[in-house]
Order: C-alpha cells, then sequence, then structure tokens
C-alpha cells in the first residue's frame, strides 16, 4: 500500500500551536488528564466528587471525548539505567545487589503484564458548514451530507476557530480541576507524538530493539 492510500485513512491534515486540525476543518484540543484514586476516598470525598462530575457534565453544551490509552509499561529504559549505575559501582557488595535487583525487575516483569495508562481528554470545535442551496424560506439549508475535505485552513480562519476552541478547553479544564483532576493542554510536539503512536503502535518498541 502506498504511502498516500495509507495518509487517506487518517483524518489529520496539520497540527498548530498544540491544536489537531481535521481534514474537514474541525479542530481538536487535547488535555492529558490525571487520575483520581476514587477507592481511598471517604464517602463524603466520593459523594463531592460525583456532583461536582455531574455538574460539569450538565454545564456543557458541547461533546468532550475521554480516552484512556493503556500501553504494556517497557522497564528496558530502567533496566538500562540500573546498568549504568552498575558499570559505575566501585563497591562490590553494591554491584552484587545491583545485580540481583536487575534479575528481580526483570523476572517480575516478564511474568507480570504491567500496564500504564494515560488519560486524555479531546475538546472539539466543529465549525458550521452550510448549504448553498435555499429552503423554502430563503434561508441556507444545512449539509446534512458528509463533509469534504478542504484545503489548508486560512491564517484568519484558524484563529477565530482556535479561540472559540480555547474557550471551551477553558471551561472543560476549570471542570475538572474541581473535581480534583489535574490537566495539562498538549503542544504541538505532544499532539503529534500521541497520534504517531497511536497510529503506529509497535514502532517505539522496533526502535528499542534496533538500538540494543
Amino acid at each position: 500500500m502506498s504511502k498516500n492510500a495509507t495518509q487517506e485513512f487518517v483524518p489529520i491534515d496539520d497540527v498548530r500551536d498544540g491544536i489537531a486540525i481535521l481534514k474537514n476543518g474541525s479542530m481538536r484540543g487535547i488535555f492529558m488528564a490525571s487520575s483520581v484514586n476514587f477507592s481511598l476516598k471517604s464517602i463524603d470525598e466520593k459523594q463531592a466528587i460525583l456532583m461536582q462530575f455531574q455538574n460539569f457534565l450538565n454545564s456543557l453544551d458541547f461533546p468532550v471525548q475521554i480516552i484512556i490509552q493503556s500501553r504494556r509499561l517497557d522497564i528496558r529504559p530502567y533496566l538500562a539505567l540500573l546498568k549504568e549505575r552498575h558499570k559505575e559501582q566501585t563497591n562490590d557488595l553494591m554491584k552484587i545487589q545491583i545485580e540481583q535487583y536487575i534479575a528481580f525487575i526483570r523476572s517480575f516483569t516478564e511474568s507480570s503484564n504491567i500496564m500504564t495508562k494515560n488519560f486524555y481528554v479531546v475538546v472539539p470545535y466543529d465549525p458550521a458548514i452550510i448549504s448553498t442551496k435555499k429552503g423554502s424560506g430563503g434561508l441556507p439549508l444545512p449539509n446534512l451530507g458528509p463533509k469534504q475535505p478542504q484545503s489548508t485552513l486560512k491564517e484568519e480562519d484558524f484563529e477565530e476557530r482556535k479561540n472559540q476552541l480555547e474557550q471551551r478547553m477553558g471551561v472543560v479544564e476549570q471542570g475538572l480541576v474541581r473535581c480534583g483532576v489535574r490537566v495539562a493542554k498538549l503542544g504541538t510536539d505532544e499532539v503529534v507524538e500521541l497520534f504517531y503512536k497511536t497510529f503506529n503502535p509497535g514502532e517505539s518498541e522496533k526502535l528499542v530493539k534496533l538500538q540494543e
């Protein structure tokens, strides 16, 4: 399959100022969110969190998408760091202890499927696409058909839609903070990396094998 044919299945046209621009002209802002250990909370704290989250959802007049990305924990960078410490160690007893610890970590991770989870909140902005056809009242009819890919977004359109999106992201951020969730807006490089790993889940593992 050619590169161009593959790209047809990727809905992203560009990433600017940390914003993913889709081929139909709509935009997506992405937060990375922390988790909340709900099980360790008291009954009153649990009720307060649920009420805050309910109020947050009820306050929204636009959809949001919550994504949980689960990946098997790659322990190899940590093992490489331990090996470097082992080389630098001059105490024989400490060297033995590090060797035993490396063996334990390797054995434990091989026998257990340890996962790492990342949480993301996607905030959309979809500009209204109006058809040029006229209705019975002489007003434009909404385009109910599939959205067609557009050319590269003009700068003035981008800034206008970006402002609308950032207002939505501010609402989402405030609502999540009230629930005890810390959020951080992804920058351009982070958005690119997120989508690259999403569409190429095996590439990072291949790269580590080549480096070994």
